[in-house]
């Protein structure tokens, strides 16, 4: 029994160590195709790429709609993919501002809008004179040329926001417009509209006057455009409708 069991024991062993080396040797065999590592390689680098576009497509969704402050509902994205194009075409019908006079020919620019980019002789003559002080014309002065007092229109449809009698510039009616302008018009006579009133373009809003501030004109209407955002002056006659 003892031969045997030594016989058993012998052929067990190395059964038992063969076993254990199967597995490395296994995986060496693996590890050793060329094909293993580069394949590694591309399921990690696809593995890491993909992490990467996820974060960064969150990112920038954060950016367009947060930090950049872009408020669009998305009904107007898809209910209302339109609405650029009316914007346009609303803009685009939009009324002309006209000259504040019934007869263009009939009056002149007696004191011309300050320019700063203008020539030394335009500036100098866009200069008022007032209490020893030279101070920039921010309108332009329309004056008939037979010096007769002439009606003052309306230049654009608009609400009459003001209605004044100043000591300085004489009686003044200011008319808010629905595209972001404010016309202003000074030096009037016989004033007949009210402030709160609604007015259209071409509207008889007063007649031509007066006033102290320039004086020197004798009968004439001074107007001005300003924006309502800022209350900057701009020239009027970069607005006016030539045709008018």
């Amino acid at each position: 029994m003892s031969d045997n069991n030594k016989g058993f024991q012998k052929e067990e062993a190395p059964k038992t160590v063969q076993g254990a080396q199967s597995s490395p040797s296994a995986w060496k065999r693996l590890t050793a195709k060329k094909w293993v590592f580069p394949a590694t390689y591309v399921a990690a680098a696809a593995i890491i790429l993909t992490l990467m576009w996820v974060y960064q497509g969150a990112g920038t969704k954060t950016v367009s709609q947060e930090d950049l402050g872009i408020k669009v509902s998305s009904n107007e994205q898809t209910d209302n993919p339109k609405a650029p194009s009316d914007a346009l075409a609303v803009n685009g019908t939009a009324e002309a501002m006209q000259w504040p006079v019934k007869d263009r020919a009939a009056v002149e620019v007696a004191i011309p809008f300050y320019d700063t980019n203008a020539s030394n002789d335009v500036k100098s003559a866009a200069m008022i004179d007032y209490n020893d002080q030279l101070t920039p014309h921010t309108a332009i002065d329309l004056k008939a040329k037979d010096g007769a007092a002439f009606d003052v229109l309306a230049a654009l449809g608009g609400k009459v926001t003001a209605v004044e009698q100043n000591p300085v510039v004489g009686s003044l009616v200011e008319i808010t417009h629905t595209n972001g302008l404010i016309s202003v018009y000074q030096s009037l006579a016989d004033v007949k509209v009210t402030k709160g009133a609604e007015v259209k373009k071409g509207d008889i809003i007063a007649k031509a006057g007066r006033n102290d501030f320039e004086k020197e004109d004798g009968v004439h209407l001074h107007f001005e455009v300003r924006q309502v955002s800022d209350n900057a002056a701009i020239n009027p006659e970069t607005l006016l409708n030539a045709k008018q």
